[in-house]
């Protein structure tokens, strides 16, 4: 009878030619040790932390379009008669970027599938960075000790939109510089000095003759160069704090359940890539986007009619139209408050909030303890509505960016709908909270009651005296692990306003704030059931004599008529 053998891969014969170039890089750089151990790195598996796996891929498919697109693209404001295979354009006087960018297009074999490629992937980079992000702040994956991750996440997000916006606006067409001329507007809003950053940037009035070779440095050098940089920091803490992983049987705050990263993780990943890529390049051949010679070349004179920037723009816009037309003059100098407030200060104050949450909450909750569980969205009820009142927020702002062009295709009134949407920046978020949390604490309740009065089995059973019942059955044991993975809520005190000789404590303000604030973190928040209440469940439970259909991965509850799904 035929038994496999096993060869170590140092007695096969390309381990024993690789043995010796092998050996001299490991005598002379000692990355053995190093490479065993990473190589071997457990990471937890979860559909979740795919979505970082996407911001990563998207920005590799950026450089390599984007290594294709600078071999051909000519970052000039100087003028030229356009004389390419566009017919419409030909004759008219453009910049010798917009010509480069139509000879790119129509001109250059596959340039206009990269350059699609390229602004897709742009799209999608900075999509997955915010969905990304939004995974990590509703499970408290920012949790200590992986606050400096998350501040190199705000980081790459605020680089990732100011890349785009750059490389949005190198093709010099009338879209793409009238969304300079917006900036321009935020740049100037700044008080005192802002004509001085203008003229900075610009290298005098605008548009000038500068902006477009200034912003392709720092598009094709700069700014990618920070994000590497900021990757590659937030790989390493990745790897240093071990990753997250959502609570189950057999995991811990201590350790970490999952795949070594070779060979099974690096082939995921490696799969993956080529995944983002082929859908990316999908889109890039049959969903057309930013059809540059649609606008014709920029003129400061000119404006796109119903011109809208990309998506992830569309929020600070949304600001500016609904703010109302403030504006004061102070020392001979005017105070645009209608552009600084909400394009300035709106941007500056999201990313803001965005930075100093966790430690916000820290302050709050005075929980210094470290986290590598995850936190369902359920068990932080006010975390999880503020992020949805915060997202809510953003789409009233992001869906006012394009306020004409509601108006225009629902035949609405445009200033109706300022009005809606000034008030539903408001009002709108408030109303989301609410029912978040109202939403996330009956999902905790509903969890509490399964724990500890087990699963609705679909059996109605009829008692001697005529009555009915549904049978209830116990959650398996790993289920009610699953549910009850988490920290005990902490005991809520007031917080005390004098010392033991009666005098006013020095931060008993502080203090009485602070316990308010906490109040109201965890007001309304059920606790996971105890120890008692468990076995009490237990003995309650305990006459159950079986039933055909035991919960399980397969079970798929019951039918409008009561009736186990899988019957």
């Amino acid at each position: 009878m035929a038994t496999d053998t096993y060869t170590d891969i140092q007695d096969t014969k390309v381990g024993q030619k690789a043995a010796g170039p092998v050996g001299w890089i490991d005598d002379r750089l000692g990355v053995a040790g190093i490479a065993r151990k990473n190589m071997r790195k457990i990471f937890p598996e979860h559909w979740s932390f795919m979505l970082g796996e996407i911001a990563l891929w998207s920005f590799v498919v950026l450089l390599i379009s984007g290594t294709f697109l600078t071999l051909w693209f000519q970052p000039s404001m100087g003028e030229t008669i356009y004389d390419g295979s566009y017919e419409p354009l030909k004759g008219i006087e453009m910049s010798y970027a917009y010509a480069s960018t139509l000879d790119i297009s129509f001109d250059i074999r596959g340039g206009l599938l990269m350059r699609q490629i390229h602004h897709w992937a742009a799209a999608l980079f900075v999509a997955s960075m915010i969905v990304h992000m939004l995974r990590v702040f509703f499970t408290g994956a920012y949790r200590k000790p992986r606050e400096v991750n998350w501040l190199i996440g705000v980081g790459l997000l605020v680089l990732g939109m100011v890349e785009g916006f750059a490389g949005y606006s190198l093709p010099d067409d009338l879209l793409s510089g009238t969304g300079l001329r917006f900036v321009d507007g935020l740049i100037r809003s700044i008080p005192l000095v802002g004509s001085y950053v203008e003229f900075f940037l610009f290298g005098g009035e605008f548009p000038g003759d500068l902006i477009i070779p200034r912003l392709y440095m720092a598009h094709i050098l700069l700014i990618p160069a920070l994000i590497l940089g900021l990757i590659a920091a937030h790989m390493l803490l990745l790897v240093y704090h071990k990753h997250t992983q959502w609570p189950g049987p057999g995991r811990t705050n201590e350790n970490v359940v999952g795949y070594p990263m070779l060979p099974v993780y690096a082939a995921k990943a490696g799969g993956f890539f080529f995944v983002v890529f082929g859908f990316t390049a999908l889109f890039a051949a049959i969903i057309q986007i930013n059809p540059v010679w649609a606008y014709g070349p920029y003129n400061p004179s000119e404006v796109t009619a119903g011109s809208q920037p990309d998506w992830y723009m569309g929020f600070s816009e949304g600001l500016v139209r609904l703010m109302p037309g403030w504006e004061s003059t102070f020392f001979n100098h005017t105070w645009s408050w209608n552009v600084a407030i909400p394009g300035l200060g709106g941007l500056g104050l999201l990313f803001t909030a965005l930075a100093l949450w966790p430690f916000i909450e820290r302050w709050i909750t005075q929980d210094d303890r470290e986290h590598h569980l995850l936190e369902r969205p359920r068990d932080a009820p006010t975390r999880t509505a503020l992020g949805v009142a915060g997202m809510t927020a953003y789409g009233v702002g992001w869906a006012a960016g394009g306020n004409d062009i509601i108006a225009t295709h629902f035949h609405m009134d445009i200033f109706m709908l300022t009005w809606i949407f000034r008030i539903g920046f408001f009002v709108f978020p408030v109303v989301a909270f609410l029912i978040t949390r109202r939403i996330c604490i009956g999902l905790q309740h509903r969890d509490h009651d399964t724990v500890l009065h087990g699963y609705e089995t679909g059996v109605i059973e009829r008692s001697p005296s005529g009555g009915y019942s549904e049978r209830h059955a116990p959650l398996p044991v790993a289920d009610q692990y699953t549910l009850t993975a988490r920290q005990r809520l902490p005991e809520l005190e007031a917080a005390e306003t004098v010392d033991s000789n009666g005098v006013a404590a020095p931060a008993g303000r502080k203090d009485k704030l602070r316990a308010r604030l906490r109040h109201f973190y965890y007001q309304g928040v059920l606790d996971k059931p105890t120890v008692e209440e468990v076995h009490h469940a237990e003995e309650h439970l305990g006459d159950f004599q079986g039933h055909p259909n035991q919960i399980g991965d397969d079970f798929g509850g019951v039918s409008d008529a009561g009736v186990p799904k899988s019957h």
